[in-house]
């Protein structure tokens, strides 16, 4: 009841504050971007100060942005007092460089990723990725925008003045406790702001404008429209620009993704149009929608009462001002051709399904995995040799939607529910895409190309940050099996005997204080036959395993001690 009366008297106050202009975060030109973590507290209601994450300022972070081809170098320095990483989402890059939960940034040391610049013109972005901490630090502010250009957008006659015709709009929704101060992990996510900004409105001007989204809420799915049906142009999802825009009256977007559109304000000036999320349109089974879960009888702890779950809602308010000087005034008729890819180019196909821990009427409130397994930061789930073109279906047994996204890669929807009739949203590429709750399935192509590492793998996961932490979460690497040993004995670790047509083979490490704690055996494919845990009682430098059911043929045996990962090829004649 407390925490109701709280949450009335707060939209009440909301309702009666004048509005506020949308912030624009700073710009961070590089290639050397020197980025701070840091504590902070940040105003978001009047005479009350929050605790807050930020990086070079006390919430949110700069706007880095970078152009196809450049070499980076970024330092990462953490004052939080906590250890965190930061992930550069979406950006393909080496899995050194990428920032997952394998990358850990120590409390008061820097992290120096240097990359060059592989992405398409695109809007990207940067959160923290610790293993059960992604919520609590990215609810608390840490998230920034990276915006990559290239030269066919550059000559396409598009709006490309950053904060004049070019805005970016980082969308989310915080709860906050009766003090005033965020909490994460939580479903009672009732207050939205834009930009770090409650109650926001943006002057934009008489001409076409672009609106970059980022939809940075924890759980939250929108669906985004004009006021009065206003339609718009999509021109990009997550990985960049389509190969023309696409008249939309809506525009559904889920935790981690982006898009751009395209405003024709032309002779509107001194006119406002309103951003809305029409979540009253939403079917059962998505986060946002009056029912969460596939069936009423399915409840989530605190979801309600919240305005924001099955109503229409206002995000931001849009005065139209004068024109600029140098107004871009028509919409590009296309843009770059895209290089659509087909399923029989595939070399593998694969199968994710995503479940929860305990089925039932009380399943939202509980875990969720993929594949039957909970995220384990000791092992690579997958291994994927390099260049390989690969099919990935995933299946929704869940009853509420999850929004899957893959580190590394972009990939192109084949199908949505096993349809082929794909809608304009999720046409192009992506890196994260909504899997429709209650057995519903997306089915995607992509290619792993350019980047292979043995011992640091990419992520695949759940973006409800919830959900991430709570273990919705797998590891893959990218192999190049061209470069994996294939002698009987290499530095540290001799494997015995090889080839062979027996039931065993031996592994012995030959520092013996180091101990082995798991095993895989894929083959060439990438397809995993055996994996095996030790429990620390029988972590040993001397180990054998079992080879009797594997065909014959070219196998890789990865090893993994308590020191380094070892990969060595075998032949099971």
């Amino acid at each position: 009841m407390k925490r109701t009366l709280f949450l009335i008297i707060v939209l009440l106050a909301m309702q009666m504050q004048s509005q506020n202009a949308m912030v624009i975060p700073p710009v961070l030109n590089g290639p050397q971007y020197p980025l701070n973590l840091q504590n902070g507290t940040y105003e978001f209601f009047a005479g009350h100060q929050t605790a807050t994450m930020g990086v070079n300022g006390n919430i949110l972070g700069p706007t880095l942005i970078m152009n196809e081809g450049d070499a980076v170098n970024i330092e990462v320095t953490n004052n939080l007092g906590q250890p965190t990483t930061i992930h550069w989402h979406g950006m393909h890059v080496s899995a050194s460089n990428d920032g997952g939960p394998h990358t850990i940034i120590q409390p008061g040391t820097t992290w120096n990723p240097q990359f060059t610049v592989m992405n398409r013109a695109g809007t990207y972005w940067y959160h923290p990725h610790l293993d059960e901490f992604t919520d609590e630090h990215v609810t608390k502010g840490i998230a920034g925008m990276i915006i990559v250009h290239d030269n066919d957008e550059l000559n396409a006659g598009l709006p490309v003045t950053y904060g004049i015709d070019d805005f970016p709009v980082v969308i989310q929704t915080k709860d906050f406790d009766n003090n005033y101060q965020v909490v994460n992990h939580s479903n009672n996510d009732d207050i939205l702001m834009v930009n770090a900004t409650i109650n926001p409105y943006l002057e934009v001007p008489a001409q076409v404008v672009r609106l970059r989204f980022l939809n940075g809420s924890s759980q939250r799915v929108f669906n985004f429209g004009l006021s009065g049906n206003t339609p718009f142009y999509l021109i990009a999802t997550d990985g960049g620009l389509l190969e023309a825009p696409e008249q939309l009256t809506r525009l559904p977007l889920s935790p981690g993704e982006r898009a751009e559109i395209l405003l024709d304000l032309n002779g509107k000036e001194n006119q406002t149009l309103y951003l809305i999320s029409y979540a009253s349109e939403f079917g059962n089974g998505i986060y946002g929608a009056t029912n969460p879960g596939m069936s009423p009888n399915m409840t989530l702890n605190n979801y309600n009462p919240n305005l924001l779950n099955g109503n229409d809602f206002n995000i931001l308010e849009l005065r139209v001002v004068a024109q600029t000087a140098n107004p871009v005034t028509s919409i590009p008729g296309q843009f770059s051709p895209i290089n659509y890819m087909t399923e029989n180019s595939a070399d593998q196909q694969r199968s994710f399904s995503l479940s929860p821990v305990a089925m039932g009427l009380n399943q939202l409130n509980g875990d969720f995995t993929i594949n039957g397994v909970s995220f384990d930061m000791n092992t690579i789930n997958i291994s994927i040799p390099l260049n390989n073109t690969e099919v990935w279906t995933v299946t929704n047994n869940s009853a509420i939607a999850h929004p899957f996204h893959v580190h590394d890669i972009q990939f192109q929807i084949l199908s949505i529910n096993g349809n082929t009739n794909i809608p304009a949203y999720a046409r192009g590429w992506h890196d994260t895409f909504l899997v429709p709750a209650g057995g519903g399935s997306i089915k995607f192509i992509t290619k792993f190309e350019d980047f292979a590492d043995d011992s640091i793998p990419y992520m695949y996961h759940c973006h409800m940050l919830n959900h991430e932490d709570g273990g919705m979460m797998g590891a893959f690497t990218v192999v190049d099996i061209a470069k994996v040993e294939d002698q009987k004995m290499t530095k540290g670790i001799t494997l015995f005997p090889n080839p062979s047509n027996g039931t065993y083979m031996t592994v012995k490490l030959h520092n013996q204080s180091e101990k082995v704690f798991s095993y895989i055996i894929i083959d060439e494919l990438g397809r995993m036959f055996y994996q095996n845990n030790f429990p620390i009682t029988e972590r040993n430098n001397l180990i054998s395993f079992p080879i009797d059911k594997l065909a014959p043929g070219n196998y890789i045996l990865k090893v993994y001690s308590d020191k380094r990962i070892y990969s060595i090829k075998f032949f099971k004649s």
